[in-house]
């Protein structure tokens, strides 16, 4: 009956009944505590879950770490030297974007680290407007662990994203609602500014056809979770891709897990390092003379499996 109430009547989303389930089991820890150190441990996540019963706020991550046990290294790139590998990556989706343009200019390779920058260009390639980048690598995968390590972009809005997609994830008849594709959002950054989530990264599933659905796609945001200084810090945004389900971490910690469809996707997709443009609503605030966003990656690591088999 209580549950009912917080679904129907307040129309709490999943990720906000979790917080529900978690005040639970901090509550009982709080009150089973045998020294303070972890009754104030109890109690802070109490509070900040109930920030995100009530006013869908991140949370910390304080979950599992990461365990690599059975994986091996099979793709990375460090960025050294002063080009794109050009081998590995492409240039994805050039043109038109929103409110603004994505152009292989805005992406460089600078003092080890991959650059994806944000600014508006008076001679862009084309025309005058606002421009970021977007890649892809040449190579698609299945399930594995996939991280990031990175400073996401700061100010305005646009934001800085790592992606996972199928070829077509939107579309049920290829979907299958998630085991045909979908596309996994391993880390979004698009809270620059506000007070309470400025450290906050959203991660997300889209699909289409889940519960045969035939119209439209169906998405699940697992939550919103902090990171540490995200904007001039680096910090790591990971996600472990299985037969049963996807994990996702940050900085090793795990933040959610979810087989969110009719289950994980069973084929091969393309993995993403986006600079997104926002709609030109959002972008008409900022100021085209001195506005300059940099999306700053140190690396980009694939494991899989090596006790099992994998595509």
């Amino acid at each position: 009956m209580f549950e009912k109430f917080l679904t129907e009547t307040l129309k709490l989303a999943p990720r906000q009944m979790w917080g529900v389930e978690q005040q639970k089991i901090h509550l009982k820890k709080l009150f089973t505590a045998k020294n303070i150190k972890v009754a104030i441990a109890s109690l802070l996540a109490i509070i900040e879950l109930f920030g995100l019963t009530i006013f869908d706020l991140p949370t910390t991550p304080r979950g599992e770490e990461l365990d690599l046990t059975g994986y091996s290294l099979v793709f990375e790139d460090e960025f050294e030297g002063n080009t794109l590998n050009t081998d590995v990556w492409k240039y994805c989706n050039t043109g038109v974007r929103r409110g603004g343009y994505r152009t292989p200019s805005q992406v460089e390779v600078r003092d080890g680290n991959l650059v994806i920058t944000a600014e508006y260009l008076k001679d862009g390639q084309f025309g005058e407007g606002w421009y970021a980048g977007d890649l892809a690598m040449k190579e698609w995968y299945c399930q594995g662990y996939y991280e990031i390590r990175c400073k996401v972009s700061a100010g305005g809005s646009f934001w800085s994203a790592f992606w996972i997609m199928a070829a077509h994830p939107y579309e049920a008849e290829y979907s299958k609602g998630g085991i045909g594709g979908a596309e996994i959002d391993i880390f979004e950054a698009p809270y620059f500014g506000k007070t309470l989530s400025h450290n906050g990264v959203t991660q997300t599933i889209h699909c289409a056809g889940v519960d045969g659905a035939t119209e439209g796609y169906q998405s699940r945001m697992l939550g919103a979770f902090y990171g540490k200084d995200i904007y001039n810090e680096y910090n790591t945004y990971g996600l472990k891709w299985t037969e049963d389900e996807y994990i996702f971490y940050i900085n090793g910690v795990e933040t959610a897990r979810t087989s969110f469809g009719n289950g994980t996707s069973q084929v091969e997709e393309e993995v993403r390092v986006s600079l997104e443009v926002p709609d030109a609503e959002f972008l008409a605030p900022l100021d085209k003379e001195t506005y300059h966003s940099e999306f700053v990656v140190d690396y980009v690591r694939i494991y899989q499996p090596t006790l099992t088999e994998s595509k």
